[in-house]
């Protein structure tokens, strides 16, 4: 009997080592190598209804959650983030907001309006230092003359930097779209058949009937904001293509189940966490996409959820 009880605690030493041994290298690559090595370039073709053809292969990149600021802030992958989308040399660039890291704020979850900030924690200690950082980060996008547009997200809201950071990107050639419309260049210079609008929603209880008030009922149109939650109540047709953040795709991802996140099993309420939406969500003829973005909320951790940059190829919808 000694002998069979001693090779149950010698079996049982072994296991816990193995498991300590596996949670160690989880850590050691969800810390250490996948936040800020592995950069995952995903690549999107849509097809865009009333899209006219001058348009065809017009390339979006989005980059989204930069979290400049945040506990071991992930600078050096915004950086190498940054670079590929410079490299790639896309039509526009969107940035789909939480570029700083500001304090945690009072927020409640509305699905039908998104995210609602009634109070704000205070101005970051560093947010003026957080806003010079993103705008230093943020000048190869300028400097490579790549039309670029951004929303805010809650983040930038609760840092109190807001103002500071609209101004700042603003200098730079980069407009806020705080529920307003812009429309893209176009692609060869010349007049197109149709324009091309990009519709940024604001953070805070966006206004739909401001942001799409300039746009013609028959435009392609790309929306961009930075939480996903009020995408439903996007009115009906008038979101083709809607690009968000916010999620970081939960920065911890399920093995097996690449689809769902820690954020998307957490959620009270049907949550697109990261990717498309399923079909059926939200009102007809709208979409929605997800991306991971690239830093961190809190925990300085990524886990099957790697920094992401997306490049949307466009492509006119078929008539039929």
């Amino acid at each position: 009997m000694p002998r069979v009880v001693g090779t149950v605690r010698r079996w049982w030493v072994r296991a816990v080592l193995a498991l300590t041994a596996a949670v160690a290298l989880l850590l050691g690559w969800g810390v250490l190598v996948e936040p800020r090595l592995v950069l995952d370039q995903e690549r999107l073709e849509v097809a865009l209804p009333q899209l006219s053809g001058e348009w065809t292969g017009t390339e979006l990149a989005v980059l989204s959650d930069l979290q400049v600021g945040a506990p071991w802030a992930n600078t050096g992958m915004v950086e190498r983030a940054v670079a590929a989308v410079v490299a790639a040399e896309p039509d526009a660039v969107l940035l789909a907001g939480d570029l700083v890291h500001g304090p945690p704020a009072t927020r409640t979850i509305d699905p039908g309006a998104g995210t609602h900030l009634p109070e704000a924690a205070g101005r970051a200690p560093n947010a003026g230092r957080q806003v010079e950082q993103v705008l230093e980060l943020l000048a190869p996008l300028a400097e490579a003359g790549l039309a670029t547009y951004a929303v805010l997200g809650d983040h930038d809201l609760s840092s109190g930097a807001a103002d500071e950071l609209t101004r700042g990107l603003t200098r730079i050639g980069v407009p806020v779209l705080r529920d307003e419309a812009r429309r893209l260049p176009p692609p060869t210079g010349e007049q197109p058949v149709t324009d091309l609008w990009v519709v940024g929603l604001d953070a805070v209880r966006p206004d739909t009937t401001a942001a799409f008030a300039g746009v013609p009922d028959d435009a392609p149109r790309v929306v961009l904001v930075h939480d996903p939650t009020g995408f439903r109540s996007l009115p009906t047709g008038h979101a083709p293509l809607t690009l968000a953040g916010h999620t970081r795709c939960g920065q911890l991802g399920v093995p097996g189940l690449p689809r769902w996140s820690r954020l998307g099993l957490d959620a009270e309420d049907e949550a697109v966490a990261d990717g498309w939406s399923p079909a059926g969500y939200g009102a007809p003829g709208n979409r929605l996409y997800v991306t991971c973005g690239i830093g961190f909320d809190v925990a300085p951790i990524r886990l099957l959820a790697p920094p992401q940059v997306v490049f949307v190829e466009l492509t006119p919808a078929s008539a039929g």
